[in-house]
């Protein structure tokens, strides 16, 4: 069964200042798109970049997930610190994925030039880094999921089959 960890990166959630909306909207996004068995593994950090990278590291290396999708830390605060925690354990980034979550985001809003979201793989885990924003998490997740499947497959990640009704993923034939 693949596992996909669900890391919510906020200083306020962590402390349960406030709920947490970005996670349970990753998890539901997946749910309604995933056809395939999955397991959630869902964690909350607080930003910084040692927090945020020890936890992309534990997740890939220790709980062996298949896929991370992040949430938060993407912008130009100081707090904001999640592209430099995923430059710390990445292996291979993937800047195709950043990129078109700002072409994509650009069409809602002028602010998502502010974005610094990116995607990479450490070992047989590619991870994602996602917008804080409900609503900007479910456009940034339909433009790049597609691909996600045939990446965790060239990578050696488990499986995962999509519900076409949802969302069509692309494998070359």
């Amino acid at each position: 069964m693949v596992q996909i960890g669900i890391l919510t990166i906020s200083d306020r959630a962590s402390r349960g200042v406030y709920e947490d909306k970005s996670g349970p909207a990753i998890q539901a996004w997946l749910e309604r798109v995933v056809a395939s068995p999955w397991t959630p593994v869902y964690r909350i950090v607080s930003d910084g970049r040692k927090e945020v990278a020890e936890s992309l590291v534990a997740l890939c290396d220790q709980d062996k997930v298949d896929l991370v999708l992040t949430t938060g830390g993407t912008g130009p605060a100081p707090r904001d610190e999640t592209p430099e925690a995923m430059a710390a354990v990445l292996e291979k980034e993937l800047m195709g994925f950043g990129e078109l979550m700002r072409r994509i985001s650009l069409e809602q809003t002028p602010t998502a030039i502010l974005s610094r979201q990116t995607a990479g793989t450490r070992g047989r885990t590619l991870i994602v880094n996602l917008p804080g924003k409900p609503s900007s998490i479910d456009i940034s997740l339909k433009a790049v999921f597609p691909a996600i499947p045939y990446c965790l497959d060239l990578i050696g990640a488990g499986r995962i089959e999509t519900n076409p009704s949802e969302l069509v993923a692309f494998r070359p034939a």
